[in-house]
């Protein structure tokens, strides 16, 4: 436990002195001034065109920098010869990774909740607050991305050897999580005979957090309608407040599979020298 707080306490140390990061911060910041400006045409509560659009926006921007930072950590331990120096030390290979995982989770959620402080602080001055469970809704689909972007961020540092591989793979999976998914979906279940298209989209969203997460804050906002007949038994699970917890669960499995296999990874590299 000491040495993976030593780990938490350097990685919020580094974190923070990352100039990466306040431009990212600065990015957010401006980012959500302008899902102020949105908010500020009319009144938001629930699912509309106008919480759609402002989703969609978060979806896009979130991802990539949770991607960018946490797989950028890793590669610059292998880069710089910090991982040498720490592994002649009698630190865990586990302490080591979930150190990582909570310091940088610190750092992003610290970015996150300012941006989000900041336009719920400027919405009330301008007379234009956001409804508070759709606010609440907002900030929740934000630190599910960036927490399970985040184990996926580790798994690629893990895997790069230098930053360059990091950004193109990063972007990679960015692109094909967020961007390309409804077509890489729609492609994929039309191959597929009928009565296998609920257990295979099932599974596909698990694996994908972007689309988890937003069906999750959609159906919470009162938008599972829009999603089709595909997505009723997700309607049925979301909407009572029993949901919140199994989604939570779900989350929690995800990030615990996740980092074992981050573990999986550098323990054997470790071991290899």
């Amino acid at each position: 436990m000491g040495d993976m707080l030593q780990v938490v306490r350097r990685e919020m140390k580094m974190g923070f002195r990352n100039p990466w990061a306040y431009s990212f911060l600065i990015f957010f910041c401006v980012f959500s001034l302008s899902l102020l400006i949105i908010n500020s045409q009319n009144f938001v509560a629930g699912y509309s065109g106008t919480t759609g659009s402002m989703l969609n926006l978060i979806l896009y921007l979130l991802p990539l920098m949770t991607l960018f930072l946490g797989s950028f950590s890793l590669t610059s331990e292998k880069e710089e010869g910090s991982w040498q120096l720490l592994s002649t030390y009698p630190i865990g290979t586990m302490s080591f990774i979930v150190g990582k995982y909570l310091g940088l989770s610190v750092v992003l959620m610290t970015i996150v909740t300012f941006g989000y402080g900041l336009m719920g602080l400027l919405s009330g001055w301008m007379g234009s607050p956001l409804d508070m469970m759709t606010y609440l809704l907002f900030l929740v689909f934000s630190c599910g991305l960036v927490l399970l972007f985040l184990t996926i961020a580790l798994f690629i540092g893990s895997l790069s050897k230098n930053r360059w591989q990091a950004l193109t793979i990063s972007v990679s999976v960015w692109f094909f999580a967020v961007i390309g998914w409804p077509t890489l979906l729609i492609s994929v279940l039309g191959l597929m005979p009928y009565q296998w298209v609920k257990p295979i989209l099932t599974f596909l969203t698990f694996i994908n957090p972007a689309e988890l997460v937003r069906l999750f804050v959609v159906i919470k906002l009162g938008g599972g309608s829009i999603l089709g007949p595909e997505y009723y038994q997700w309607v049925d699970w979301v909407q009572p407040s029993s949901g919140s917890w199994i989604f939570t669960g779900i989350c929690l499995l995800w990030i615990t599979c996740s980092i074992v296999a981050v573990y999986g990874i550098w323990e054997r590299g470790r071991s290899h020298g």
